[in-house]
């Protein structure tokens, strides 16, 4: 298992289209966990006795408790580096993890709108699998029909919006940002890469951000001064959005909740905030390349994500993600949960 950093350059699209430029940051960029091929093979031999574990059916109750223990046998140092992110993400708040398995005969890139992955396969093991060391596995009825393992592929018809069936530039955002219960954790895992190149997973964390940031738009950021809508994906809900903070928590190592497609401010200094934020996340950011086998876990209360345009070809060869997301905290997420299970509302 090789650990390193790297600090790979922002691609973007063109400035007048923002919000992604060339990064100038000289920091060493997030934490990369390399597998090694045998580890590889640990881990695809767990997620092969998961694929028909209790009938293979990834949403059963029964078939996440077998998860939960079978991911006590995957390889001890990536167990060990999960629990260390676990306890402090660092300075950008991802984990790359590399040469994870994924199947080596992938059916075609799916094109239908809220495409799932309802029956376990090796790379959608893999992941909730990795996923569990960090906490509970979770969904939502509103989004994908509450599918654990959800996939993130370009859609016709779907191109211009801002969501993951998209394939114009995706704004900066906390995922979930709208929700009281959104997740601790956002799993990306690519199982099959954008065959243009153009497609980019972009990050940026409030610790790299934070100590650039006056303190004047600190202080709006960190009161009631904003409204978030719900995404595209979530069909829209009922009811006036809460007004809430951007910065919140610790006033020294604050968490950020923001889409900054769909977060509004409520008066002219908050808006000049939320735009100094912006610019700072711009700067700050990463472009990650994602190949197959390639997962990039966000701690999503510290790290902002969104992704480069790109075009999709739509036959059957496009870029090909599964989502998982994770909250540490099962008892928070009761009072959404449906049933006390892992979908929330």
């Amino acid at each position: 298992m090789t650990e390193i950093s790297s600090s790979p350059p922002l691609v973007g699209a063109p400035a007048e289209s923002a919000p992604f430029v060339e990064s100038a940051t000289t920091s060493l960029g997030p934490s990369v966990l390399e597998l090694t091929d045998a580890e590889r093979e640990q881990v695809r031999a767990v997620a092969a006795d998961l694929t028909t574990a209790t009938g293979g059916t990834v949403d059963s109750p029964e078939w996440l408790a077998a998860a939960r223990t079978a991911t006590e046998s995957l390889p001890s140092g990536l167990r060990v580096r999960l629990r260390a992110f676990r306890h402090d993400p660092g300075p950008d708040g991802l984990l790359l993890v590399r040469n994870l398995p994924v199947e080596p005969d992938l059916p075609a890139t799916p094109v239908r709108p809220g495409s799932v992955r309802r029956s376990a396969t090796v790379a959608g093991a893999s992941i909730v699998a990795v996923m569990l060391q960090l906490g509970e596995v979770i969904a939502y009825r509103s989004e994908k029909s509450g599918a654990l393992v959800q996939d993130v592929v370009p859609v016709p018809g779907h191109e211009r919006q801002q969501s993951n069936a998209g394939s114009v530039e995706l704004h900066m955002h906390t995922e979930n940002a709208f929700h009281a219960n959104r997740p601790h954790y956002v799993g990306l895992m690519c199982v099959r890469a954008d065959p243009t190149g153009d497609a980019r997973l972009c990050t940026a964390s409030v610790r790299r951000a934070l100590p650039h940031l006056s303190a004047r738009s600190r202080q709006a950021l960190s009161q009631e001064r904003y409204i978030t809508e719900p995404p595209p994906s979530f069909g829209g809900l009922d009811g006036a959005a809460p007004s809430h903070a951007v910065l919140h928590g610790s006033a020294a190592d604050p968490d950020v909740t923001v889409d900054f497609a769909a977060t509004h401010p409520l008066d002219e200094e908050a808006r000049q905030a939320l735009t100094e934020l912006r610019l700072l996340f711009q700067e700050q950011a990463h472009a990650h390349a994602l190949r197959p086998g390639d997962l990039g876990i966000l701690d999503n209360r510290l790290t902002v994500h969104g992704r480069t345009s790109f075009s999709p070809r739509f036959d059957g060869t496009d870029r090909w993600l599964h989502r998982v997301y994770a909250a540490l905290d099962g008892r928070r997420t009761l009072a959404d949960s449906e049933d006390g299970g892992a979908v929330l509302r």
